[in-house]
């Protein structure tokens, strides 16, 4: 797994999504909770941008239909959304945000 740095952790305000992109690949990073978690940032159901949306109970909803999806398994919890979104893994080195949008081979 190869590990990216993507930002400062001063750069993430709590509960208040911030997109990235990492190798072609959309993810929302969200501060919450004192954690930091990435999820793909395109909705399952509406192919829109959850980074858009609102951060809340460990979270975030799409905004356009209201889906809500679990930061730390990417999980629906609500519909119209059905199918779960990829999260990745995050590490915190000092200030600095890594992310891993590569799988294990």
């Amino acid at each position: 797994m190869t590990f990216v740095r993507v930002c400062a952790l001063g750069e993430l305000d709590e509960d208040a999504p911030k997109r990235v992109e990492l190798d072609g690949t959309p993810v929302a990073l969200v501060r919450t909770e004192g954690e930091v978690f990435a999820i793909n940032d395109i909705c399952s159901h509406a192919n829109v941008s959850l980074s858009e949306g609102e951060v809340e109970d460990c979270a975030i909803e799409c905004w356009l239909h209201g889906s809500r999806f679990d930061l730390r398994t990417g999980k629906p919890s609500g519909l119209p959304a059905t199918r779960p979104v990829p999260v990745y893994p995050v590490q915190i080195q000092g200030d600095d945000v890594l992310v891993s949008v590569t799988q294990e081979s």
